[in-house]
């Protein structure tokens, strides 16, 4: 019997540590998908659901046991349809902890069924954060460090062609602008 997992994510966009909980997933199941929410409660994303699938099937196309799907609705849901019991879930730190136990715990009591394995990314990437990406490309920092080289064009075309993307002094667009303090 071969093993399904699915790894659940906005990624918006992808970064080095979803690379790696992808990588390291892939060499621990036989099949897994890579589930790109098309909605998202976040606010300040970047790519709409066809350009995060694009840049994901780019990011994992040398992984031949790695699928890329559209999520749609609830996680448990799909997992259903789909016949998957194992989702992955990254934790890079303690403060991640509270809210993803929140949600093994609902998925859980929707679906006993379906297990959630929590992963670390590796350390060097434990403090990157899809959002931290956003912030600083927005304001024209270099985040060739934190997303894979595929990804980084993106973001660079992405604000080539949308330059109201960018932020000005004081973070005006999506979150409060961390990095402007």
């Amino acid at each position: 019997m071969q093993t399904l997992a699915v790894y659940p994510g906005t990624f918006d966009p992808v970064t080095l540590g979803h690379l790696d909980l992808i990588q390291r997933s892939a060499a621990l199941f036989d099949r897994l998908v890579v589930a790109v929410a098309a909605k998202s409660s976040k606010t300040g994303g970047l790519f709409g659901i066809d350009e995060r699938l694009s840049m994901v099937r780019d990011v994992v196309s040398n992984l031949p046991n790695v699928s890329v799907d559209v999520l749609d609705g609830l996680l448990v849901d799909y997992c259903q349809r789909q016949g998957v019991r194992i989702v992955i879930r990254g934790l890079r730190a303690y403060s991640d902890f509270e809210y993803e136990f929140q949600m093994a715990l609902t998925n859980r009591k929707l679906a006993p069924g379906i297990e959630t394995l929590f992963m670390m990314p590796q350390e060097e990437h434990s403090y990157v954060t899809a959002s931290t990406v956003r912030e600083v490309a927005r304001y024209g920092g270099d985040t060739s460090g934190f997303v894979p080289p595929l990804v980084q064009q993106h973001i660079q075309r992405f604000l080539q062609a949308h330059p109201e993307q960018r932020f000005q002094s004081g973070g005006t667009i999506g979150n409060a602008g961390a990095f402007d303090r």
